[in-house]
């Protein structure tokens, strides 16, 4: 699929150091393709910069991490105008789930040669926000919360197990009350997913099988509890691709959560709190360019 006008959205911030703009010129200067780029500023995101592009030009790409992706994914929310990815973070989880190269370069080169085709994918609405990825409860908000800049700087995607390990120590379970599709459940745990997406943004390592962003349901996944014996069951679960009764699991349309205080979650990359969490799916309201053979 050819496009004339393209309009990058590049975040300086992004996990990544790499001459993006040296990449851009040099894949697109012999082509055909018109092609602009915006920098996103602490007063101007990616957000508000995709909602200004609606209409304007024929492809909208952002070269950042999940944070970004997810934010350009909001403001094209049930839009005709599609994206594209260029990975530029730390963990890039949605252009792995989506199958696109890792490198930026031949991540561009993708988008100008071709071979490409734009595809319908689901988004989560929660708390009526849309999210892309997941909602994250427990230690798996807590991760992420206290991953700094500076340790993602140096350490890369290791940063998050670093983090992963420090609030493994401190975790307590909660109780989680939940309304999956009409059926009633209680259960306690320390960590509690609604996931939209299977990749955890190691390699191709998912959650578990055949969770992805076109198959119309969210999952919902809770961790029991973090010794020693159920992180290695967690591991294996996710190396081997297999069920385990670590994780409890439910495929569903939508889900309620009661947390019976004012809780911090995370939705996507923004931390929110709640005491209750209203989530559902709503397929194929993105359009996104992807490999055609994808």
């Amino acid at each position: 699929m050819q496009f004339n006008h393209i309009h990058v959205i590049i975040n300086p911030a992004a996990g990544k150091e790499e001459p993006i703009l040296s990449y851009l010129n040099t894949v697109l200067i012999d082509t055909d393709i018109h092609w602009e780029v915006s920098v996103t500023t602490p007063d101007r995101e990616a957000f508000d910069i995709a909602r200004s592009l609606i209409g304007k030009t024929q492809l909208i790409v952002i070269y950042g991490g999940d944070g970004s992706i997810a934010e350009v994914a909001r403001a094209l929310y049930g839009c005709d105008t599609p994206m594209a990815i260029i990975p530029g973070g730390t963990a890039n989880v949605m252009s792995k789930e989506l199958g696109i190269p890792q490198q930026a370069i031949e991540a561009i080169r993708l988008i100008a040669g071709g071979q490409t085709k734009v595809i319908g994918i689901d988004m989560g609405m929660a708390n009526d926000t849309p999210f892309l990825l997941r909602v994250n409860l427990g230690i798996m908000a807590d991760m992420i919360l206290q991953t700094s800049r500076d340790l993602k700087n140096s350490f890369g995607q290791l940063a998050y197990g670093i983090s992963a390990i420090q609030t493994l120590v401190q975790s307590e379970p909660t109780q989680f009350k939940l309304l999956i599709d009409g059926k009633e459940f209680t259960e306690e745990g320390v960590a509690l997913t609604v996931t939209n997406a299977g990749n955890i943004g190691i390699s191709d390592f998912t959650f578990l099988p055949d969770i992805n962003v076109t198959d119309s349901y969210l999952d919902v996944i809770v961790m029991n509890n973090t010794d020693l014996t159920s992180l290695l069951r967690v591991a294996g679960t996710m190396l081997f691709q297999t069920e385990s009764e670590v994780l409890k699991h439910w495929r569903c349309k939508e889900v309620n959560i009661t947390l019976g205080q004012p809780t911090s979650y995370i939705c996507d990359d923004s931390e929110q709190q709640a005491e209750t969490i209203s989530i559902k799916i709503i397929p194929g309201v993105l359009k996104i360019l992807v490999a055609e053979n994808h």
